[in-house]
């Protein structure tokens, strides 16, 4: 058995979200995400994988295929479809959250929540 701390050794960026590999197989990709208050996940989507969100700490808005944003907060578990489009803003405080995918086909794909520029303001 493997054992990992969701809120243990987080880091944050100034300008943008950080998103770290907490796990990586064949089959799974496990993410960790850290906003700061006011930063954005732009709106995207995993085309080949259901998107699992667990809420860890802070509030945050998120918003699936209708758009509508919905605040959420430690203990909520978000369920996006596989090729749904899903934002995430952080409200006045610090957010983490994991995000829980199905392997990309490709491991190497970048299209499967990349952070940077393309999704982030």
């Amino acid at each position: 058995m493997k054992s990992i701390s969701m809120l243990e050794k987080v880091e944050f960026h100034d300008k943008y979200p950080n998103a770290e590999p907490l796990f990586v197989s064949e089959e799974t990709r496990v993410l960790r995400f850290a906003l700061r208050p006011g930063q954005v996940v732009r709106e995207h989507n995993a085309p080949h994988s259901p998107v699992l969100v667990a809420v860890l700490q802070g509030q945050g808005m998120f918003a699936g295929g209708d758009g509508v944003e919905q605040q959420c907060g430690p203990n909520d578990l978000l369920i996006f479809q596989a090729g749904e489009d899903h934002s995430i803003r952080a409200l006045n405080e610090d957010l983490i959250f994991a995000v829980f995918l199905r392997e990309a086909p490709d491991a190497r794909s970048t299209a499967y929540h990349q952070v940077g520029e393309k999704y982030v303001e």
